[in-house]
């Protein structure tokens, strides 16, 4: 009798032993091989927090999906994560920790310009891979002294170039500006007086305010008294929800608001209320998905990763969780490809052809680390609190 029992105990463990086998076999889980890393920063707080939440919970769903997949390879894969608060000096800390301590082959982030080029020399200096989630040119300009540095959002001189090509098909020729003092509002100035007079376009009015101002009456109404034919806001974070309610407070709706790319989540939208009816902006297709034709060559990753997105968080996809999903997949590919060999994951973005993303058709190269342009824009307008392509 009691040998009968042990017959049947050993041949319920097999069954499990089994299961188990069959369990790993189909990648329901991952075998145990060394997992490759990935490091990653983010604002998850502080003034550009709704730049880096969607960015961390991206970058989360595709780490899980990945891993229910069976991995890279069989290797599990691990996401080393920081919340640098929107604090460059905190940010420059958590590379240094992610090169340092957690020995990543690879990093994604940081989510601002101004965090971004506060770990440019770290970055270089341990010769490991940087994918920027950030829009300024400087990020990865010069590629000589830029070597392990990419990014993956549109660069601020495609955001004005576009936004100038609109300007001047509803003949707009003088504008007034106003930008925050901090390392994405200076690029987007520097990009806005560079490019202005090659494209007929004079600047009337040029005012600047601090990250943390609570109201910007006082710029808005200095440029009106210039009779521009437009207002082009240039922030992240708070201030570029303030710029909105102002703007339609003072009774400025004659003259269109123009914002940077930015502002390219719907919370803008929803914080803004009814001020926002009419805002105009260039934004990366991850943001209009459904507008999309059904043969853009985008139309299936977008919503793809909107669907997946939603789903699971209950809101909508925004250009910054579209940045970790590009940086998190040009990261995954060159593990798969090369392994966890800083140096060769270094070459194989550079060397990324026609890589479809959520911001466009990448076409790394050695003279160019961001691999887009202004044709992977689109011009929307705030209408009926969501998204519209503009006329």
């Amino acid at each position: 009798m009691k040998s009968a029992k042990n017959l049947i105990c050993l041949a319920a463990l097999g069954t499990l032993i089994a299961a188990a086998i069959l369990f790993w076999s189909r990648g329901e889980g991952i075998a145990a091989k060394e997992p490759y890393k990935i490091g990653a920063v983010f604002s998850i707080t502080g003034g550009a927090s709704l730049l880096g939440e969607p960015e961390k919970k991206t970058a989360e769903m595709i780490r899980d999906e990945i891993n229910k997949q069976g991995g890279i390879d069989g290797h599990p894969l691990e996401l080393v994560m920081y919340d640098d608060e929107t604090d460059p000096t905190k940010c420059n800390l958590a590379v240094k920790k992610l090169n340092k301590k957690d020995e990543v082959p690879v990093i994604i982030g940081p989510s601002t310009s101004g965090t971004s080029l506060a770990v440019v020399g770290v970055a270089e200096e341990a010769q490991v891979p940087l994918i920027s989630c950030a829009a300024s040119y400087k990020i990865v300009t010069p590629v000589e002294t830029h070597k392990w540095i990419f990014k993956v959002a549109g660069s601020d001189s495609h955001v004005v170039g576009k936004m100038f090509d609109y300007m001047k098909s509803k003949n707009v020729k003088k504008i007034g500006i106003m930008t925050v003092s901090d390392g994405f509002g200076a690029s987007g100035r520097e990009e806005l007086l560079r490019l202005a007079p090659e494209n007929g376009i004079t600047i009337v009015a040029d005012e600047r305010y601090g990250p943390q101002d609570t109201d910007l009456s006082a710029q808005l109404t200095k440029i009106r008294s210039a009779q521009p034919d437009a207002i082009v806001n240039w922030s992240t974070g708070p201030t570029q929800v303030l710029a909105v309610k102002n703007w339609r407070d003072l009774g400025m709706d004659a003259i269109p608001l123009y914002q940077s790319h930015g502002f390219g989540n719907l919370k803008n939208i929803e914080l803004a209320g009814k001020a926002a009816e009419g805002v105009i902006l260039p934004l990366a297709r991850v943001n209009i998905g459904n507008l999309l034709p059904d043969d853009h060559p985008q139309k299936k990753v977008i919503m793809e990763y909107t669907k997946s997105y939603e789903e699971r968080y209950k809101e909508p996809v925004s250009s910054f969780g579209g940045h970790a999903w590009d940086s998190m997949y040009l990261a995954i590919s060159a593990l798969k490809a090369v392994g966890p060999d800083p140096a060769k994951i270094r070459d194989h973005i550079e060397n990324t052809k026609d890589f479809v993303g959520q911001h466009g058709i990448f076409k790394m190269s050695p003279q160019d680390h961001n691999g887009l342009s202004k044709d992977d824009l689109e011009m929307v307008v705030v209408k009926d609190g969501k998204w519209a392509l503009a006329k």
